[in-house]
């Protein structure tokens, strides 16, 4: 296969959809849409992204976005543990709280940031705070993705040396009661394990023969379900939720990688349901990388190089290597196109893209 020829990452187009309270949600072409505000969603994975970018530069420079998307999480905390979702451009929450998804992919965000040694310790304390708060309504997730989401961020914080034996943030009262019930280890040991269970048992119930999935349908943010049970996998030792993981993967990957050995994510417009034919388009950014990550767990797990090939083919996707056969980075900006249409790319160049492009440059180029 031929090998593609890719620019180095052009990460200022992040900066440039950020502004002193967060990364703007959408884009008209390339400049930030100020009518669409901003959403927690994209804050926490431009959170990861940031993380990711810092943690392999000497740009001193991330540590401040870094901190802004940090402090939107933050501020997008009800006193409950919950989160709030989408923003206006006048900084007023237009929700009291938001979905599932949104507090799953919070997690996740700060779950990782605790992994990279590179943050301050004193960031690093606002996401164990966060995380803290959130654990109660984290243990009562019941949606599919928003479980994976939250399961991968709290399989980063205990797979992580150290990001618990000095959690707690008040030293002056270290060994009282409050302490022993900050990020209580084994209750989010039980946690991931209770999440993964009911994404077990959520598989057996749809598969089949002809079907090794999780739903009867096909929709967003699918490799996150095998990904999370990679990781409850490490986290408890259990063969059967690897046995999944690799199970289901292995179905997505057949579904989504052409005759021709390119990525092609399930579309947007229309899905895939059981027994019916998948919808061509619009093909999402964010499902290369989601893909990219959980065949880079895979590798990582299994230790088959064809799990880091077919991870390196969902970094190809943005680079040309897929149905339209264009790039989806823009070469001027080094901004990520929205998706591939029916009639072509689609020309704005939002957050969800950018960060899902850096992630994935990131994690193949730094592996």
């Amino acid at each position: 296969m031929e090998k593609l020829k890719i620019k180095p990452l052009q990460s200022e187009y992040l900066r440039r959809l950020t502004d002193d309270t967060g990364i703007f949600q959408h884009t008209k072409f390339g400049i930030p849409d100020r009518s669409k505000g901003y959403t927690t969603d994209d804050n926490a994975r431009a959170l990861i992204a940031a993380v990711m970018l810092h943690g392999n530069s000497e740009d001193e420079g991330w540590i401040d976005l870094i901190t802004t998307y940090l402090s939107f999480v933050h501020h997008a905390q009800n006193e409950d543990g919950s989160f709030r979702n989408f923003m206006d451009y006048n900084r007023n929450f237009i929700e009291n709280i938001g979905s599932e998804d949104c507090l799953g992919r919070c997690v996740w965000a700060l779950g990782f940031a605790l992994s990279e040694p590179a943050v301050p310790d004193n960031l690093l304390n606002s996401c164990r705070y966060m995380i803290n708060q959130a654990l109660p309504r984290v243990a009562e997730l019941r949606s599919p993705r928003a479980m994976a989401y939250a399961i991968i961020g709290l399989s980063y914080l205990l797979e992580t040396k150290d990001s618990l034996s000095y959690a707690f943030p008040y030293p002056y009262i270290e060994k009282s009661e409050e302490a022993f019930k900050f990020l209580p280890h084994k209750r989010i040991r039980e946690i991931v394990e209770e999440m993964a269970d009911r994404l077990q048992l959520q598989y057996d119930h749809y598969d089949r023969s002809d079907w090794h999935w999780f739903e009867d349908s096909i929709t967003y943010g699918n490799a996150m379900l095998p990904w999370a049970l990679f990781k409850a996998s490490r986290i408890s030792g259990r063969k059967d939720l690897r046995y999944t993981a690799k199970s289901s993967l292995d179905f997505l990957a057949s579904l989504t990688f052409t005759s021709d050995g390119y990525f092609k994510p399930i579309g947007s417009n229309g899905w895939l349901v059981r027994g019916e034919e998948a919808a061509l388009h619009d093909e999402q950014p964010i499902e290369a990388c989601e893909m990219l990550l959980a065949f880079h767990e895979a590798y990582e797990i299994l230790g088959s190089p064809s799990y880091f090939n077919k991870a390196s083919l969902c970094l190809d996707w943005f680079h040309g290597r897929n149905s339209s056969k264009q790039s989806m980075i823009d070469p001027q900006t080094g901004g990520c196109y929205d998706g591939i249409h029916a009639d072509g790319l689609n020309l704005n160049q939002g957050s969800e893209n950018i960060i899902s492009y850096c992630i994935a440059h990131t994690v193949i180029h730094h592996a």
